[in-house]
């Protein structure tokens, strides 16, 4: 399952790792992405959002 931020849509990203010696590898970046109680137009609903937005208070969370 592809897990993207549903606020800003921030997903995977893919590269390479490169070593001192200049061998590269495939890999992948994934966003540090949190399953989220949140106030969405008066309602709770269940979010995926990255914690780059939790911080920049981007999303309202329920209590």
């Amino acid at each position: 399952m592809a897990r993207v931020c549903d606020i800003c849509k921030k997903g995977v990203l893919h590269g390479f790792k490169v070593s001192h010696s200049n061998r590269k590898f495939k890999r992948t970046w994934a966003p540090n992405i949190k399953r989220v109680r949140a106030i969405v137009n008066g309602t709770k609903k269940r979010l995926n959002v990255c914690t780059g937005c939790l911080r920049s208070g981007k999303v309202q969370r329920s209590v």
